[in-house]
């Protein structure tokens, strides 16, 4: 017996019509998020613990070293005065990022999405819990880049995740595939297949 095969179920089949990310990329996605809090979060209690009184403690040199500081602005020290602005900016990215990450469906951008978004939320807990009051709180940084910049490890999420999308969009890999759509061609095909079967 032969079966025959429709060609607009073939084109249809083809098109991907899942829109939400496999549990197995979203469970990864958010498990490395976790793992960017945790580890941002304790290294920064280390650092309130042990570089306290200005201590600097040289790791390479003066290229890098660890030093405890409290910033109330963005990267650089930036919008130092705005702080409550950055609480905002922080929540929209943690949302932002959240929505995406329910939809992809690659590898390389469920870990890219899961160090950004372990990075931002890292940082709007520090923004919303810290001294010195809700919304306004100061993020704790302790890593001294040579004196051009001193940051903690969800800057180097944030940066790393960045980097990496930036990568893998000039690879070609989509976030999620693209829906293929049947051509009128194809319609006729199927039409015709359809009534040479009946």
């Amino acid at each position: 017996m032969t079966e025959n095969l429709d060609p607009a179920a073939a084109t249809t089949a083809s098109a991907p019509t899942a829109t939400r990310a496999p549990r197995r990329l979203l469970v990864g996605l958010f498990a490395l998020a976790a793992f960017v809090i945790a580890a941002d979060q304790l290294s920064k209690w280390w650092a309130e613990a042990n570089l306290g009184d200005g201590k600097n403690i040289p790791i390479i040199g003066d290229l890098l070293s660890f030093q405890l500081v409290y910033n109330p602005g963005a990267a650089f020290s930036l919008a130092e005065e705005y702080t409550w602005v950055l609480t905002i900016i922080a929540a929209i990215a943690v949302v932002a990022i959240t929505w995406y990450s329910l939809t992809v469906q690659s590898r390389a951008w469920a870990v890219a999405l899961g160090m950004l978004l372990g990075g931002a939320i890292t940082h709007l807990g520090d923004r919303l819990f810290r001294d010195p009051g809700f919304a306004r709180g100061h993020v704790v940084d302790f890593i001294n880049y040579n004196g051009y910049f001193i940051g903690n490890i969800a800057d180097i999420a944030l940066v790393g995740g960045a980097i990496m999308i930036v990568v893998i969009s000039m690879m070609g890999i989509a976030a999620k595939p693209e829906r293929v759509a049947a051509t009128p061609e194809a319609e006729a095909d199927a039409a015709a297949h359809s009534a040479t079967n009946e």
